[in-house]
């Protein structure tokens, strides 16, 4: 073969000469990502790790996704060609193995003694779901079938593995475009609450300075995740994994006696799964999937779906600070979405714009780990209803 032969074969080979422009368009959009993640640190455990997921699976003839060749011989199954590294990462996503274990990391996590000391806070947190089934009805509006609507309207709870796990169960081939949006929105929560917050709030009630918390005993800390756990998986059996492991990880963190276990989970483990889920999730987005009209109602859905459960819980906060006599703060209700602690804080945030001594934090996580259970339930009342 010749020099020039050569090079040819080479060009050939590579990607330059296999890569479309959908493909670029992709890959510009997941530099983008990139960008936001580390430059506006726009959720950057969450939004790096997919941005880099979205720009590896858009790289033609990289072969990341190609599956394994087996071979007979002498009766035993042995593998001819191994697969690419995405088609067994897959796998977690796909056997519902990575959510499960994301939500025992976020239970390690997550003090429920605001929610058990203001059992109220529940109420926030539930109304925050009412975007998910609003969204759900005008997906159905849209001719998505109940499955599909179910998947997209479970964006509006904020909750990245919650939405992984429906979507994987409901509606698998738009886990891509649900996934990126909800991991999208839960990053832009800083932007997307705050104009919500106030057009719904008057200064007064913005304000508004609460009463300090009870004290929770640890007992009641003990006691909280296996009622919950009993309680919601007889109710929703469904959803058991979620709800389970959720508990299972608070339990190590309330109990005071398996604190190695507690910060494994805490940590290293969940570093790990949020790195296998983040990158799996980005690389679902391939071009010839994301690049669709469909994906385009889908984000917009999604938008909708988690406005209007920042809308809703607000709109619960108004009314226990009515029913109150103006001892609850509106701003909290925002919090009753899943984004784990991000959406309290932006609570907090606009709360001390209006009065910087007032501190709203531990009062927001109330509704903030309420929606956790809330978007759980959700998603197991849709799988109920919808799975097959």
């Amino acid at each position: 073969m010749n020099f020039l032969g050569s090079l040819k074969a080479l060009w050939e080979s590579s990607g330059f000469s296999a890569i479309t422009w959908q493909q670029i368009l992709m890959i510009g959009l997941s530099c983008f990502l990139i960008y936001l993640a580390i430059v506006k640190e726009f959720e950057p455990l969450l939004l790096l790790p997919i941005a880099f997921g979205m720009l590896l699976t858009n790289l033609p003839l990289a072969g990341l996704h190609k599956e394994p060749i087996y071979e007979l011989v002498n009766g035993h199954l042995i593998t001819k060609e191994a697969g690419g590294l995405f088609y067994y990462l897959y796998k977690g996503v796909e056997l519902d193995i990575y959510p499960p274990l994301i939500f025992l990391g976020v239970g390690a996590m997550t003090d429920f003694g605001p929610l058990i000391a203001n059992p109220s806070s529940i109420l926030m947190g539930a109304g925050a779901q009412f975007g998910v089934f609003f969204t759900f009805i005008c997906a159905l509006l849209m001719k998505f079938t109940p499955q599909e609507a179910a998947s997209i309207g479970i964006i509006g709870g904020a909750d990245g593995p919650t939405a992984i796990y429906l979507t994987t169960k409901l509606a698998p081939k738009l886990l891509g475009p649900i996934a990126v949006a909800a991991y999208s929105y839960m990053a832009l929560v800083p932007m997307i609450q705050p104009p919500i917050m106030k057009a719904l709030t008057t200064e007064d009630e913005r304000k508004v300075r609460m009463g300090q918390l009870r004290q929770v005993k640890k007992i009641e800390k003990i006691i909280f995740p296996i009622l919950v756990t009993v309680l919601v998986t007889l109710l929703l059996p469904s959803i058991s994994s979620l709800i389970g492991m959720l508990m299972l990880g608070n339990l190590f963190k309330e109990s005071g006696v398996v604190d190695r276990l507690s910060d494994t989970a805490q940590n290293a483990m969940i570093n790990i799964i949020t790195i296998f889920l983040g990158v799996t999730v980005g690389a679902t987005a391939k071009a010839e999937v994301f690049l669709k009209p469909q994906t385009i109602m889908i984000v917009l859905l999604g938008m909708v779906a988690f406005g209007i459960s920042t809308a809703a819980g607000v709109l619960i906060g108004k009314i226990m600070y009515k029913v109150t006599g103006g001892k609850v703060n509106p701003l909290i209700g925002s919090a009753g979405v899943s984004a784990v602690p991000m959406a309290a804080r932006v609570s907090q945030v606009v709360g001390q714009q209006e009065d910087p001594g007032n501190f709203l934090l531990m009062h927001a996580m109330g509704p903030n780990v309420a929606g956790v259970i809330g978007t759980a339930v959700a998603a197991g009342v849709l799988l109920t209803l919808f799975g097959a």
